[in-house]
């Protein structure tokens, strides 16, 4: 049965009066068009769980579209932190890192992933990524678009399964009495769009987030993360439990993740920050991409260094290599050089 759209709109932590224009032109431009329910919120990222504005979240039903200065994978897994589930719906207006589907290989396509066991609500939830676009009226309209395909419903009719759009009002004049324009006429899709603005303060926060999609429960992250971080819920999955423990500025738990399924998302490196430009298939230099400085460093080495950095500002022991490195990587640093690390050399020299 169509419904409403929901359009959640998270607004930046500065106060760029670019960005601002660009929120309050596309607000201005939904609130023309009918059956849009708008919710303004903080920026996504800093809203604390028991706040109005996750709550006001929480209260929405049926599919969403999100729009926030995020990559679209922590829009979606920010949400699903905060128990706001649904399958990812197709999304045309996207930012060039997310442009191009990610390639997984065979062997990692084998791999039991979190999200495998999990029931996920029969809702699309549509993340548009601010930075995909300058212009308020290509968020509009792929907004519109969205809302068009929203509006196709599946109606069963005896035996016969077809997909019909809302009536036009032409026909619902003709024929008042059609369950279809009832149905539509129900939910709202001919009344004006309501706006629902939430403003509260707080500061900005730094904690992971799990991409579930990705992660495969090996608990590598919590083992390494000295500063209870992670946790485990009921059935012992891996979960972000204490995420205000975390140290500002430090990524360090990203780069020992084997699947690249932790992501923070105000990070100024891309990878780290949640964009697709790093698969969990991808087999070049990891710790170039994931902005580890130009020398000789592993990525576990930087990630070790870093938390040693956060160890030490908080007043603590620093451990270096010798507590909760990766058990994947303990046999690595003595195997020989093979082809792909000839490659992966020259790759380096031609400083792509």
């Amino acid at each position: 049965m169509a419904k409403r759209l929901n359009v959640v709109l998270s607004q930046s932590q500065s106060k760029n009066p670019e960005k601002r224009k660009l929120e309050e032109e596309i607000v201005a431009a939904l609130l023309d068009e009918k059956g849009i329910d708008v919710t303004v919120v903080p920026h996504l990222y800093d809203i604390k769980p028991d706040s109005s504005g996750m709550i006001a979240l929480q209260s929405i039903s049926g599919n969403m579209v999100v729009l926030a200065w995020l990559f679209e994978r922590p829009i979606h897994w920010v949400l699903d932190r905060n128990n706001i589930c649904g399958h990812a719906g197709e999304v045309l207006l996207t930012t060039n890192d997310d442009d191009e589907e990610e390639d997984e290989e065979s062997d990692s396509e084998d791999k039991d992933r979190v999200v495998d066991s999990r029931k996920i609500p029969n809702r699309k939830i549509y993340a548009l990524d601010f930075r995909a676009s300058t212009k308020a009226r290509e968020f509009v309209k792929e907004i519109k678009r969205i809302h068009a395909e929203n509006a196709v419903q599946v109606v069963t009719l005896g035996d016969i399964t077809g997909a019909v759009t809302a009536p036009t009002a032409d026909q619902r004049n003709a024929n008042p009495t059609n369950d279809t324009a009832l149905a539509a006429d129900g939910n709202g899709l001919d009344q004006p769009s309501v706006l629902n603005r939430i403003e509260e303060k707080g500061g900005r926060r730094w904690y992971p987030v799990i991409d579930y999609s990705r992660c495969t429960n090996c608990m590598e992250c919590i083992d390494f993360c000295l500063f209870g971080v992670y946790g485990v819920d009921r059935i012992d999955t891996i979960l972000v439990e204490q995420p205000d423990n975390c140290r500002k500025g430090c990524p360090a738990c990203s780069r020992v993740c084997p699947e690249n399924a932790i992501m923070f998302p105000q990070h100024k490196t891309p990878a780290i920050a949640g964009s697709n430009e790093a698969a969990s298939s991808l087999k070049i230099d990891l710790s170039q991409l994931f902005g580890a400085p130009t020398d000789d460093k592993s990525a576990l080495k930087t990630a070790a260094d870093e938390r040693d950095e956060q160890l030490a500002l908080a007043g603590r022991e620093t451990v270096g290599m010798s507590v909760g490195m990766p058990k994947r990587q303990s046999e690595k640093f003595d195997q020989p050089r093979d082809e792909l690390d000839a490659l992966v050399d020259e790759l380096d020299d031609l400083d792509l």
